[in-house]
């Protein structure tokens, strides 16, 4: 069988103008324009095309805290410690039009799909919606009993889900305004919430250095991971929902795999904590900002579509609902979901179905042929030799998931060892 190879996300551009800490970041639909948000209280619009200039839009009287371009992209919303949200025509003159939204920080913006709502989360501890184009307050959600650190549409509309320094991730029924069910099994703040393409789940972010994934349905946990050293400030789904994208305090993103349960990549490019990140909306760049005032963006260099080609060739379903699915019928009292036993469990589905790439295990299977073609063994004889193999490919699994998580520990040693040396030949040098 042909496996399609997923080569390293690469680093295409670095752009450096900001004064302050990068807050946000957020792609044109046509990926011709990037947006920043900072805490030196400006935007700055980065053209994608080499050697066109940036533009910085002044206007909040405060830092900064989220941008997001709209659907169509002839707008921008952005959100300030001033109090207010501004709505920004993304062109030359970089005009605006501000209203005052909340009675605290303004720390998250997101337009709804169809561009005709906006939804915004405060530190006044409310969710609030609005009207886009007559900038008309709507509604509001207060049973949050701290902070509002992010409020997200559903890709339908129909729902919005909120995430809070009180430790809860609420599910918002938008036609009703109630909140349908909290998610209460953060150990820390949730900075960011996201929705899946699909709208069927959920994943948050934790100060306690985990991102977990919820079914909104079933309002049951299904996967937990723990891949940061530090602080998670913002996540992003890929496109194709396959993957998951995160920043973190530990001054790394890393990049989750959701249908194998597994962290696949670790990317080293800021200094300092980061901050933000975003995909593009075809899912091909990402662009990530951090306190080192840096925006990043970056090449994925795996493809969706090769990727779904790969998956399809297996015998059961591997879109990321079946993947995320099969994780359900685990013990659903158990809510800490570790990666290693959702990989454990795709890798055991593989087997049932008689897929065994390693050239090792076509051998053994080649040679039972033969041994069954030459004598009758009878059924028992045989499930035993199956039960083998399949415990034999068990310890195979479970000693890779180890290896990974030893070479993710080695990879944060070792940079804390060269930022050590570093450290110590500028005291020499000073």
């Amino acid at each position: 069988m042909a496996f399609a190879c997923l080569e390293d996300p690469t680093l295409e551009r670095n752009f450096k103008g900001h004064r302050d800490a990068v807050t946000s970041v957020d792609f044109s639909l046509n990926k011709k324009q990037l947006v920043s948000g900072s805490m030196d209280s400006c935007l700055m619009i980065w053209s994608m095309k080499p050697q066109m200039r940036a533009y910085r839009f002044v206007g909040h009287k405060d830092a900064v805290m989220c941008v997001q371009f709209s659907p169509s992209g002839h707008l921008i919303a952005s959100g300030s410690r001033d109090k207010t949200v501004r709505l920004w025509v993304p062109s030359v003159k970089g005009e605006s039009t501000a209203f005052k939204a909340h009675t605290a920080t303004v720390r998250s913006v997101h337009f709804s799909n169809d561009g005709q709502s906006l939804v915004t989360a405060s530190d006044d501890k409310t969710v609030k919606v609005w009207a886009v184009h007559r900038q008309k307050f709507l509604f509001s959600l207060s049973q949050h009993i701290n902070w509002v650190r992010c409020a997200k549409f559903s890709p339908d509309g129909r729902l919005i889900v909120s995430s809070s320094d009180d430790k809860t991730v609420k599910l918002w029924d938008k036609a009703s305004r109630e909140c349908i069910h909290s998610f209460c099994e953060h150990g820390g703040f949730v900075p960011h919430v996201d929705f899946h393409p699909s709208g069927t789940c959920i994943a948050a972010a934790g100060t306690d250095n985990t991102v977990k994934v919820w079914d909104v349905r079933m309002n049951r946990l299904l996967q937990h991971y723990q891949v940061h050293s530090a602080s998670v400030n913002c996540l992003a789904f890929h496109s194709s929902g396959n993957y998951l994208i995160t920043a973190s305090n530990d001054s790394t993103l890393k990049i989750l795999d959701l249908l194998e349960g597994r962290l696949l990549y670790t990317l080293h490019g800021h200094q300092g904590p980061a901050t933000c990140v975003s995909f593009s909306r075809t899912g091909d760049l990402f662009a990530s900002g951090g306190f080192d005032e840096q925006v990043m963006v970056w090449k994925t260099n795996f493809d969706a579509a090769d990727y779904g080609e790969v998956l399809k060739t297996r015998k059961y379903s591997m879109n990321v609902n079946g993947a995320l699915s099969s994780v359900k019928s685990m013990d659903p009292g158990n809510s800490d979901i570790q990666k290693s036993a959702v990989y454990r469990q795709e890798k055991q589905l593989e087997m049932d179905f008689g897929e065994v790439p390693d050239k090792q295990e076509i051998q053994t299977a080649e040679s039972v042929r033969k041994q069954q073609e030459r004598i009758q063994i009878d059924e028992s004889s045989l499930a035993s030799t199956l039960q083998h193999i399949v415990g034999q490919l068990d310890v195979l699994t479970q000693t890779v998931s180890i290896l990974e998580e030893r070479l993710t520990l080695t990879e944060d040693k070792l940079k804390e060892c060269l930022e050590n040396q570093q450290k110590i030949a500028q005291s020499k040098s000073s």
